[in-house]
């Protein structure tokens, strides 16, 4: 019997000390400075190669020229408009 208290007990603060580690990587990954940090980090991961340093030429293209194309229409629609 005292054994198996003695097991139980050991489960009990094992199962313990896990759901803090647990809480404790759920807190640091909902924290908002580490949101921010992994969003930049995505963000710069789409126009440089993280591993080269190296820009990514076809993604910073494709963004200009969403940029501006999308200020064209809003001139063409001004125009329009007027």
């Amino acid at each position: 019997m005292s054994n198996e208290l003695s097991a139980l007990e050991t489960e009990i603060e094992e199962t313990r000390e896990r759901l803090a580690g647990t809480i404790d990587q759920l807190l640091y990954r909902a924290h908002p400075k580490t949101i921010v940090s992994r969003e930049i980090t995505a963000i710069k991961g789409h126009y440089v190669d993280l591993e080269t340093g190296e820009p990514r030429t076809d993604n910073i293209l494709r963004t200009v020229g969403v940029v501006i194309g999308t200020i064209a229409l809003i001139v063409v629609v001004r125009k329009v408009a007027s």
